[in-house]
């Protein structure tokens, strides 16, 4: 199974980085680190849509999305088409991703930048704020309890905010148990890579008030946002749909209802 394939892949990439930039190294040069930037007020608000728009060359499912994938000149875009926040996938073997293009990208945005990858050990918290990440996915599936909540203290600590992505109810609970007050409900099951848009509709009747969900995988128009946006959610995770599109500025716009 690829969700096997990259924990497994993942494992060991942190074992190899363990040994060349041990954790007492990175504690080290946090001391010198940058302020992070706000990511939650960002996406915050009930009344507008918030985006965060996502940097993604490939995906298990769908092979390469974008051929010319230039992170510099397509943050610019995001940028410049009204993005609130911006996803960056870091996975190397199945997304394309690296973790340098976070320190890339902030050097051309003022946006809040949040790290996407399959979080598994508590040094890639650590690596994230050196990488100057100001947020941090949590996957609730792949994590015990007792392993989440410590990320999420972790995350906190080092003032990255935690997006916790559920794909289930006992995802959710194990998320809100845990402290979690940002959460990304995710249309695509893990284990088939299927989207399925009602699974966000269903999860969300079990989020509590105060607390902010954001909806990933499957946007594809704004139709899709104004379906969530009547049950009272105004932030989405859109990467697909943006990185296939021929005109990235126009598509995030249409997708935040400003076609012009």
């Amino acid at each position: 199974m690829i969700l096997e394939e990259i924990l497994t892949h993942k494992r060991k990439e942190i074992e190899e980085l363990k040994l060349r930039f041990p954790l007492s190294r990175i504690q080290d040069a946090l001391r010198r680190r940058e302020p992070a930037r706000p990511f939650l007020p960002a996406i915050s608000g009930e009344r507008e849509v918030h985006i965060i728009a996502e940097l993604k060359k490939a995906s298990p499912s769908r092979g390469v999305i974008r051929d010319d994938f230039n992170p510099l000149q397509i943050a610019e875009l995001f940028d410049l088409a009204g993005a609130d926040a911006i996803s960056i996938l870091t996975e190397t073997t199945h997304f394309a991703g690296r973790p340098s293009y976070l320190r890339t990208v902030r050097r051309v945005t003022n946006l809040p930048l949040l790290r996407k990858d399959f979080v598994i050990d508590r040094y890639q918290i650590y690596e994230s704020a050196l990488l100057a990440a100001d947020a941090v996915l949590l996957i609730s599936a792949i994590l015990t309890d007792e392993e989440l909540k410590l990320f999420i203290e972790d995350a906190k600590k080092l003032s990255l905010e935690p997006l916790v992505e559920v794909h289930t109810e006992n995802d959710l609970k194990k998320a809100l148990d845990a402290g979690a007050t940002l959460i990304g409900i995710n249309n695509r099951n893990l284990q088939t890579l299927k989207v399925n848009l009602e699974t966000s509709e269903r999860l969300l009747r079990h989020v509590p008030k105060g607390i902010t969900a954001v909806i990933e995988s499957g946007i594809s128009n704004h139709s899709d946002i104004l379906r969530y946006k009547s049950l009272g959610v105004t932030a989405f995770l859109i990467g697909t749909v943006i990185m296939e599109s021929d005109d990235i500025v126009k598509k995030l716009r249409e997708l935040k209802g400003n076609p012009s």
